[in-house]
């Protein structure tokens, strides 16, 4: 039975621990805490993160890094996007030569702007960076690990390593594309977030289905804008990595992103939020990084914006649904009229 590493304990790693394990991999994952590792030992279980779902037994809780890494072909890195590169510096000194490194951070870096793949190949020797595969699609970690139909997209610039990361993770309840375009999955993956928060700000305000479905299409169109500026296939933002999860995320109370913007919406101050929470809101983070992106590159991004001053400089989230509606006239199709997009090809 091949051995698999898995950085991060947290709902998704522990979600995709499961899949991993119903391919028939043995499972070693890595938790800050000894008595979230005890307990997947023991009990075979993690109800912090998944309530009421019993785990594989071929699924180990370890808390030293050195054994989950160590001799492994494949490492899964669960971990959110501000602790991506700490966590790399660490498994580094313990990695197999020829492993595969998998990652499901859906983020950009706040200080950097920099997307996971990028901060991976800072971080990882250079004979690694052909072996960087990012996971994304719209995949709640709730609904995969009640084995719940799902289908993502792996992105690798090495066909072989998308292929070896897809013969990984698919099975019967887990379908897995690949995809080329590694810029547009991260970016469709990480700023689908924002617009997750404004979905639920808008639903917490009261503002109903037709706010909420003009929120989604402007927010994929801003997504779409920022990503192809970037050098991202403009195809990617229509499949998986885009729309698919961008509905999933703005449409669904397993959705921690859209319950944050909800209790925005509803009148709470963002650490009240935070708080409640109890667990990493990765649009917060990701929201100041793309704003900063987005000035930096000097692309239009007006929900973003938006959301910024809401989060960031105590603006009404009611004045900002009512700045975006006021907004000058333009043409929907002002990004196609202006930029030859659809000359690439998308999702394999």
């Amino acid at each position: 039975m091949q051995k698999v590493g898995v950085i991060g304990s947290g709902s998704w790693g522990t979600a995709l621990s499961i899949v991993l394990a119903d391919n028939n991999r043995e499972v070693h994952i890595w938790s800050r805490k000894h008595e979230t590792a005890d307990e997947i030992n023991n009990q075979h279980t993690n109800r912090r993160y998944l309530p009421d779902i019993t785990l594989p037994e071929s699924i180990y809780g370890f808390t030293s890094i050195e054994n989950v890494v160590r001799d492994k072909n494949v490492i899964l890195l669960a971990v959110p996007s501000h602790a991506m590169r700490s966590t790399v510096r660490h498994i580094v000194p313990y990695l197999k030569k020829e492993a595969l490194i998998i990652h499901a951070a859906k983020g950009l870096e706040i200080d950097s702007l920099k997307r996971m793949s990028e901060v991976l190949e800072e971080e990882l020797p250079t004979s690694f960076h052909e072996r960087i595969v990012v996971l994304s699609g719209p995949s709640h970690a709730e609904e995969v690990s009640r084995r719940s139909p799902t289908t993502v997209v792996v992105a690798s610039r090495s066909l072989e390593s998308a292929e070896q990361a897809q013969d990984a993770f698919i099975n019967s309840n887990f379908r897995v594309y690949t995809n080329p375009d590694v810029i547009g999955v991260e970016i469709g993956g990480a700023l689908k977030n924002i617009i997750a928060l404004g979905s639920g700000l808008s639903d917490g305000l009261g503002y109903g289905d037709n706010a909420k479905a003009a929120l989604i299409t402007r927010g994929l169109a801003e997504i779409g804008r920022l990503g192809v500026h970037l050098g991202a296939n403009p195809l990617t933002f229509s499949g998986l990595s885009g729309v698919g999860d961008l509905v999933v995320t703005c449409t669904s109370q397993h959705s921690r992103n859209w319950r944050a913007g909800q209790m925005l919406g509803q009148g709470k101050q963002l650490n009240e939020v935070l708080d409640t929470m109890g667990m990493v809101v990765e649009g917060i983070r990701t929201t100041k990084a793309a704003y900063k992106l987005s000035q930096q590159e000097k692309v239009e991004m007006p929900i973003t914006r938006e959301l910024f001053q809401v989060l960031f400089e105590n603006k009404s989230p009611k004045l900002a649904v009512e700045d975006l509606m006021c907004r000058g006239k333009t043409h929907e199709m002002e990004e196609i009229a202006n930029k030859n997009l659809f000359d690439k090809t998308g999702e394999g």
